[in-house]
């Protein structure tokens, strides 16, 4: 970097390119750019760094995004049902918010699980129950997986029975996700599709299934919580998890064929139930419905 420096007349006397009033300008070559004359102080001037790039948004960002979207349909006077998982309770928090602040009035929830009534009630949420509201103008929950016809896999929470029920029950179902659940096909992503099972012989269930879906690679596991014993949903049900190495062929046909199995409760493939899936993603929110 070169140096510019503002010498005075005086100091320049036998340099014959001077003019009677004038000053030299000499160039050099250190490390900074300095100003200098007779009567100031050295200067060095600095380039200022460019801005910092925008924060990444994490998935829990994304989930709350895709939930206050999907808050926007919610209307006063509604009966809903509350969905279960962690993008869900993004769901509640907002109704429970809007509702605090007066936008919202005369909301009626209906949870879907144990852990959804606590949360609601705890942020002040109305509830009732289906057998006193057997019609819901709305259900709004996340979803494990989506598929490109909005067929779903759902319950990896363990709330899988109670939410179909819910959601079976709404007008409109509205599904709040990331765009790390999509899928090309249902039990594409390789993570589980679960089945609850009564507790009685729950080990031959587990067989069935398995074999059911050889030609998938198929792999069934009963669920355990974090004391390695078998995980009892609220409906004192177990759970056998599905592990799928191709996706399933035909969901519709899988559907039944689970539920055509004596002992089997319900199942994860939430089939032609959504009305619109909110996807949450880096390049903003977007929303797919039928």
């Amino acid at each position: 970097m070169a140096t510019l420096s503002l010498l005075s007349p005086a100091s320049l006397k036998s340099s014959s390119s001077l003019h009677n009033n004038g000053t030299r300008l000499i160039l050099r070559t250190p490390s900074t750019l300095t100003l200098r004359t007779s009567s100031f102080s050295s200067m060095s001037i600095k380039a200022l760094s460019s801005p910092s790039p925008s924060p990444v948004l994490t998935q829990d960002d994304l989930k709350k995004l895709a939930a206050d979207k999907a808050v926007e349909y919610v209307s006063s006077g509604m009966v809903l049902g509350l969905g279960t998982g962690s993008t869900a309770a993004f769901v509640v928090d907002k109704i429970g918010e809007l509702l605090k602040s007066g936008e919202l009035k005369d909301i009626v929830g209906i949870p879907t699980s144990k852990r959804t009534f606590e949360q609601a009630s705890s942020l002040g949420i109305p509830l009732s129950v289906l057998d006193d509201h057997p019609v819901l103008d709305l259900a709004i929950d996340g979803a494990d997986e989506v598929d490109p016809d909005l067929n779903l896999v759902k319950g990896r929470g363990g709330a899988l029975l109670r939410e179909k029920m819910v959601e079976a029950a709404s007008k409109k179902f509205v599904v709040v996700v990331d765009e790390t659940k999509l899928v090309t096909g249902l039990g594409g992503s390789g993570l589980a599709m679960p089945v609850e099972v009564v507790q009685f012989c729950w080990k031959y269930n587990l067989i069935r299934l398995q074999e059911l879906f050889k030609e998938e690679g198929c792999e069934a596991k009963l669920r355990v919580d974090s004391d390695g014993k078998p995980y009892v949903t609220d409906n004192s049900n177990y759970i056998v998890d599905l592990y799928f190495q191709t996706p399933i062929k035909d969901g519709l046909a899988a559907g039944k064929e689970i539920s055509a199995f004596e002992g089997v409760v319900e199942h994860g493939l939430f089939l032609d139930m959504a009305t619109a899936v909110i996807i949450a993603g880096k390049e903003g929110v977007s929303v797919k419905s039928k």
